[in-house]
């Protein structure tokens, strides 16, 4: 949740340590997971920054405050500071779903609540949905929860498949939610999928073989990539439709959408693509 806006009771705290001109500067946005804050400070904050996470904290009822860092490496790992408090676990619950998960070491992004909102509608119960960038469950858990469809879901970072299990098990959805923890380039299962997940970006092309592999013929692809806002609308359609024809596949595009944007200049979207044997 992400809120505009300086409580008056913040204010009304650090005005009385503060100078009047780094009271200007406070955040007046900030991210809330669970009872995590994430709260971005410009440097000018930097000797104030314990104390003004601490009563961010205190004022809106957190357990813990990070500084916004960066993202980085093949598994998307937050670069954050922690400036108050010591447990960065919590779940998260959004759209009666429970997301368990350490924010300080697993991304999740809020901004991408109207995507998992969308998943929880888009399966129905005869599907076998792979999910080949699963996480803790952020697309795949609304499938199961919401579609009742069977899911694999496919995590390669140790420490995150660990909360990806706690997520099925907390969801009560195990009787139709396996979790792997493997590359899913390594998954074994061919020809088995009526639709795929691949909720992953920058590089997301270059696991488009592995999904071929994995789609039975006619499948649906929520593929998802980041894309510069000057190539829109060809791509990323242009690259996954020549990927797909050097493997023999023919792809018809059904929908696109803007998740957010990634950077200044640059959009994360995701096509949903049916994908067919020539």
């Amino acid at each position: 949740m992400r809120t505009q806006g300086i409580k008056p009771r913040i204010r009304e705290i650090l005005s009385k340590e503060l100078p009047e001109e780094l009271v200007k500067l406070l955040p007046k946005r900030w991210v809330r997971i669970g009872d995590v804050l994430l709260l971005p400070l410009r440097p000018e904050l930097e000797p104030y920054k314990h104390r003004i996470a601490e009563v961010y904290a205190e004022v809106l009822g957190v357990k813990t405050v990070l500084r916004k860092g960066h993202i980085h490496g093949e598994t998307r790992k937050p670069d954050y500071e922690l400036l108050y408090g010591s447990d960065t676990v919590t779940v998260h619950v959004e759209n009666g779903i429970k997301y368990k998960l350490d924010v300080a070491k697993i991304m999740f992004s809020p901004a991408n609540v109207k995507e998992r909102v969308r998943m929880a509608k888009v399966a129905k119960p005869d599907e076998l949905v792979v999910d080949m960038f699963a996480g803790i469950g952020h697309l795949s858990l609304p499938i199961a929860v919401y579609g009742k469809a069977k899911v694999i879901a496919i995590e390669k970072d140790p420490y995150t498949f660990k909360f990806l299990v706690e997520n099925i098990h907390l969801n009560k959805v195990e009787d139709r939610m396996s979790a792997y923890n493997m590359d899913n380039r390594d998954f074994p299962g061919e020809n088995i999928a009526d639709r795929i997940l691949m909720g992953y970006v920058v590089r997301t092309h270059e696991f488009i073989p592995k999904a071929l592999s994995i789609a039975k013929d006619g499948a649906i692809i929520h593929y998802h990539n980041t894309v510069p806002e000057k190539l829109m609308p060809r791509e990323p359609f242009e690259t996954f439709k020549r990927i797909t024809k050097e493997y023999g596949y023919d792809v018809e595009k059904l929908n696109e959408l803007k998740i957010k944007r990634y950077a200044p200049g640059v959009w994360h979207v995701v096509l949903d693509l049916r994908v067919f044997k020539s």
